[in-house]
């Protein structure tokens, strides 16, 4: 194989892992202003980012998919449960939306779009913050209003915060 052919090879080799690569964790430590305390959950629908305060300067920022036109939401919750691998019944719009999904899809399954751990939030059991067997989604407006994470992130959070924890979802 000549030299040139070899470069082409890995040239399209490297192309094509850098496609198929699984999406990895990016909480990042950023600066951070604003008037909640430390522990609150801040989620930036229209920057699709959501922040988990240290202290008064500091939080620690994930990348999410938020809720697509028509079913985004905002206010305050607080953390309801905590759940491994929970098991997930579409509420009745995504099953009026999407009749043949099943009543029940079981925690753990490739079908299940809760991921590996899911939070579901006050205020009526509809929304949850939680992992995703879609991790192209994150970043995206693509979800019935539910917080969308990567799974390697969703398990960060989860080990971060408690039942209780304030929940804030604003569009700026």
């Amino acid at each position: 194989m000549s030299t040139r052919a070899a470069a082409a090879l890995a040239a399209t080799i490297g192309a094509s892992l850098l496609v198929i690569a699984p999406a990895e964790a990016r909480p990042d430590v950023v600066s951070y202003r604003g008037d909640y305390a430390p522990g609150t959950i801040v989620v930036k629908t229209n920057e699709r980012r959501l922040y988990l305060i240290v202290d008064s300067d500091r939080a620690i920022r994930y990348p999410v998919g938020v809720g697509k036109a028509g079913k985004q939401w905002t206010g305050t919750a607080q953390i309801e449960g905590k759940y491994r691998d929970p098991a997930w019944a579409p509420p009745a719009d995504v099953k009026r939306d999407h009749p043949n999904i099943p009543d029940v899809i079981a925690g753990g399954s490739p079908s299940n779009p809760m991921g590996v751990a899911a939070m579901t939030l006050s205020g009526g059991g509809q929304y949850a913050i939680h992992g995703t067997n879609r991790p192209q989604s994150v970043g995206h407006f693509v979800s019935y209003g539910c917080i969308r994470m990567y799974n390697d992130d969703i398990d960060d959070l989860y080990r971060r915060v408690s039942i209780g924890t304030p929940v804030v979802v604003t569009q700026r």
